[in-house]
């Protein structure tokens, strides 16, 4: 199965691409869609969108995984990144991908083994479990692929827990 991993964002939108087969899992490609921040967010979500889709295009994803919102103090800050994740949440489904949604704790437990582990934590260990993305600069690029790996992960037990139950479990 080939899993499509979407950390959104406004400015810079994460996304990797991994391979499952059983157990094993293998890189298959990473990146980031960048936006201008001097254009309008309208025509921010339009590059969002474009790239995203020539990402699908591109790799053939049979599923995607969006990382949820992190709420932060700043509600114009969440809304707008909202507003990033609606599309990440929408490209996908018009393709006709199955889209799960994961709390950010629970990626960083499927991928570090601790729910509050940092960006250079989740970088490092995105370099252990999948060394052909050693070389992956980005830390959007690498959240992007936790979101991927858990997916793979818990994508058996997607269909039986809710989205409350993923996040206490990641606790």
């Amino acid at each position: 199965m080939r899993i499509l991993g979407l950390d959104p964002g406004l400015q810079h939108t994460g996304w990797g691409v991994i391979d499952a087969v059983g157990s094993r899992l293998s890189f298959v490609a990473a990146g980031v869609v960048n936006t201008d921040p001097k254009r309008d967010l309208a025509e921010r979500l339009v590059e969002i969108h474009d790239g995203l889709r020539e990402v699908i295009d591109a790799h053939q994803p049979d599923e995607a995984a969006v990382e949820e919102t992190f709420v932060n103090k700043n509600p114009a800050s969440t809304l707008k990144l909202g507003v990033a994740r609606g599309i990440a949440l929408l490209v996908p489904s018009l393709y006709k991908l199955r889209v799960a949604e994961y709390p950010t704790n629970l990626v960083k437990k499927s991928v570090v083994g601790a729910g509050h582990a940092d960006k250079k934590q989740v970088q490092m260990m995105i370099g252990v479990l999948l060394p052909a993305a050693r070389d992956q600069k980005s830390a959007d690029a690498a959240d992007a692929l936790a979101v991927a790996i858990c997916h793979a992960h818990h994508m058996g037990t997607l269909g039986k827990w809710g989205a409350q139950d993923f996040r206490e479990a990641a606790r």
